[in-house]
């Protein structure tokens, strides 16, 4: 992969690899893309402050997340299907996470299960939960996480209900790929992608067949989760995952101060600044206009998490000057995942942290700790700090 130089690259390769509606699954937003849009938009828009003469000899990525020592401060976010993208594509994406000294998010709606992905890794990840109405189920599964060492818990707490994705159902998207002469047509012409696909362990959604019913055989994932997933979910059911979950909780898809402040009261370890990637409420917030209110408001008392169209390390830099400890990627390494398997992933990986170092010489910065706000254009507010892990 020695041409590909930026995200852009990887994505470009992906569509290529992947097959439509699945590399349109993870690239598309809800409804008119108002908010995936304006995610890039809006970290575009926040200019880089360029300093001189600074010895920047000895830069460092290292920091926490959540107590736990990373390389750099970036996280794998939970993506479903991931081995949709790829054969096997969790197992591909978690060890390319684990050699680079970062953490991996498993999605509930992943393909290859908890079990194959701890078997396979023999490494702690983070396992991010959907609860849906059969409580048992969130129960079962928490503990299947537990017995395999998951080491925190994601909680996503912004898709009671499903925001309507129109790529999507154009798509006929469904696992495996909806029977349509398109599709196969589609299908045809990626015979890699294909080879990768029915080679891997599974064809299906791990973690739910066989625990829930109707996921034995090919489903919409549309359709599954419009009657699956609970709009009822409330607070009480963190209350309640917490009292059951043994290690760190937390909760991701918070966009307004007062719902940070009601995670910060319930005993959540870290939050996620997030707005699905723009996959649910159209017309919501960017991720990155919404992160300094809730870090000057909640920082100083849980780790400020961020995730919302990272594609480069200057974006980093920026949610981390922000008050974000660390972002979360899902797409940027979503995209070197479909273009070269778990070598396309730790492409992706190596790209941001060498933009990250990169920018953070050139604003005159060593630490991640050093970064704040002082880094950007105007930027003369004091960062909220960052609890300590």
């Amino acid at each position: 992969m020695k041409d590909i130089t930026c995200i852009d690259d990887l994505r470009q390769l992906a569509r290529r690899k992947v097959p439509r509606a699945f590399f349109e699954y993870a690239d598309s937003g809800s409804y008119n893309e108002e908010t995936l849009r304006a995610n890039r938009a809006d970290l575009e828009a926040i200019k880089l402050r360029q300093r001189v003469l600074v010895d920047v000899s000895s830069r460092s990525l290292a920091t926490t997340v959540i107590g736990q020592k990373v390389s750099s401060p970036f996280v794998l976010a939970p993506i479903g299907l991931c081995g949709m993208q790829h054969g096997d594509g969790e197992i591909l994406s978690a060890r390319a996470a684990n050699a680079a000294g970062i953490p991996f998010t498993l999605s509930t709606m992943s393909i290859c299960s908890i079990e194959d992905v701890a078997e396979a890794t023999r490494q702690p990840f983070w396992f991010q939960l959907y609860v849906i109405r059969d409580r048992s189920f969130s129960k079962d599964i928490l503990g299947r996480a537990a017995a395999a060492k998951c080491n925190a818990l994601v909680l996503t707490v912004d898709l009671q209900v499903l925001g309507q994705r129109h790529r999507d159902i154009k798509n006929g998207m469904t696992v495996p790929p909806e029977i349509r002469v398109k599709n196969i047509i589609d299908i045809a012409t990626k015979p890699a992608w294909a080879w990768s696909v029915l080679n891997g362990k599974r064809k299906t959604f791990g973690n739910l067949a066989g625990h829930v019913k109707g996921m034995e055989n090919v489903n919409s994932l549309g359709t599954w989760i419009q009657s699956q997933f609970d709009p009822a979910l409330s607070w009480k059911d963190v209350e309640w995952i917490k009292s059951i979950w043994p290690g760190k909780l937390i909760l991701k898809g918070i966009l307004d101060v007062d719902d940070a402040k009601t995670a910060v009261k319930l005993g959540a370890d870290a939050i996620v600044v997030s707005n699905h990637g723009g996959r649910q409420l159209d017309g919501a917030p960017s991720s990155i206009s919404a992160l300094p209110a809730i870090a000057d408001a909640v920082g100083g008392e849980t780790e400020v998490l961020f995730d919302g169209g990272i594609r480069t390390g200057a974006d980093a830099l920026r949610a981390l000057a922000l008050g974000a400890r660390a972002c979360l990627i899902g797409r940027a390494y979503i995209y070197g995942l479909g273009a070269g398997g778990q070598a396309g992933v730790a492409k992706a990986i190596d790209i941001l942290e060498k933009e990250l170092s990169v920018a953070m010489a050139l604003t005159g910065t060593n630490r991640i700790a050093d970064i704040g706000r002082h880094v950007l254009v105007g930027g003369t507010k004091k960062t909220a700090a960052r609890k300590k892990g």
